[in-house]
């Protein structure tokens, strides 16, 4: 039967490595607009960098620190099927060529709209084939403040920053996707290792098919005040290209097998009652299986290549954990994944990519 809208994953999110140099410029072929850029050099403990066409290239956020937005520095230009980094970071070691992976997510182009279904306007950039958009918005007054969000549907995961200022991001799950341990008025840190916490304001009560909100309770006052702008990055699950889900952990060598229902090309966990580390992994890094070669978005720490306690092969259907890591395998834990497809395990006619 038939499963999926989306029969070419990488026409909406492609893992790309490229080489920086220290004297050019290099072009970086993606196949589409790199409208949210996630950087990160394998081999130098840089900070990781997240641009976006919605804020610019020159504008940008680090998942492993607090710090409030960047104007200075590293640079992205965005082009049609390309990008081009400039910069040390993005681009360049100091001391020659470097090692770099760029993640690399389609929305609509650049092109954005307002979006006035919250209580403050909202700038949404959205792409509701790949159930991914990009909210920026100036929160305002007082009170509670709702986002609209431009999804068409309740997002499953929020990833917000505040620009402005020096403040956490905080990491929104739907209790769906976690078995229940998430939910609204709970969040975890992205540029931190702590488990999911109570958070009273992100946000509660739960998103909407039009919005979300954030509240103005003791644990974010200063992150939602008064003229603060900020960026969510939102996600739903779109069947046999992307999901936002859970597993429970055995601890064996023999994991859990997860159902996403195609091929992974990209992995991100995060151990939920306990504190550990976030752990990305990938098929660019790691062409065959087991993959192991993760990197860890809290972290400005070069990339641990080929490590067997992290071991996890990917699938057909799904990922298999069989490392020992407590960040991905301790017994009786429960863990938050998002993941997206290299390809689909049965296509839009109904038909086993295997068979094709």
């Amino acid at each position: 039967m038939a499963y999926t809208t989306i029969n070419k994953s990488e026409d909406y999110f492609k893992p790309v490595l490229y080489t920086g140099t220290h004297s050019s410029v290099p072009t970086v072929t993606v196949g589409f607009k790199s409208d949210f850029l996630w950087l990160k050099s394998r081999t130098q403990t840089y900070d990781h960098n997240l641009l976006d066409t919605t804020r610019g290239g020159t504008k940008k956020v680090s998942s492993n620190n607090n710090n409030a937005e960047s104007t200075t520095g590293d640079s992205v230009t965005f082009n049609a099927t390309t990008f081009q980094p400039s910069g040390q970071a993005i681009n360049e070691s100091g001391q020659g060529a470097d090692n770099m992976i760029s993640w690399n997510w389609k929305s609509n182009g650049g092109t954005t709209a307002s979006n006035s279904s919250g209580s403050v306007t909202s700038t949404v950039q959205a792409n509701t084939t790949a159930g991914f958009s990009i909210v920026t918005y100036t929160a305002t007054g007082s009170g509670d403040i709702t986002v609209g969000h431009g999804l068409g549907v309740a997002p499953e995961l929020i990833l917000t920053k505040t620009r402005s200022v020096s403040y956490d991001w905080r990491v929104f799950a739907g209790s769906n996707a976690t078995g229940g341990e998430a939910g609204a008025g709970k969040s975890l840190q992205l540029d931190g290792n702590g488990a999911i916490a109570s958070n009273n304001s992100y946000p509660s009560p739960a998103p909407t098919s039009t919005v979300m909100t954030m509240g103005r309770g003791s644990d974010d006052n200063n992150n939602y005040a008064n003229g603060q702008t900020l960026v969510s990055y939102c996600f739903r699950s779109i069947p046999g290209y992307s999901i936002i889900g859970s597993y429970q952990a055995n601890g064996g060598s023999n994991g859990v097998f997860v159902f996403t229902g195609f091929k992974p090309a990209f992995l991100i966990v995060k151990r939920t009652n306990s504190s550990d580390n976030w752990f990305m992994l990938d098929t660019a890094r790691n062409i065959n299986n087991p993959v192991n070669s993760y990197i860890m978005p809290n972290s400005s720490s070069a990339e641990d290549s080929n490590n067997s306690t992290v071991n996890i092969d990917f699938l057909s259907n799904g990922f298999k954990v069989r490392g020992s890591s407590s960040a991905i395998n301790t017994d009786g834990s429960q863990y938050l994944y998002l993941a997206f497809a290299s390809s689909p395990f049965v296509t839009s006619d109904g038909v086993p990519t295997t068979a094709r």
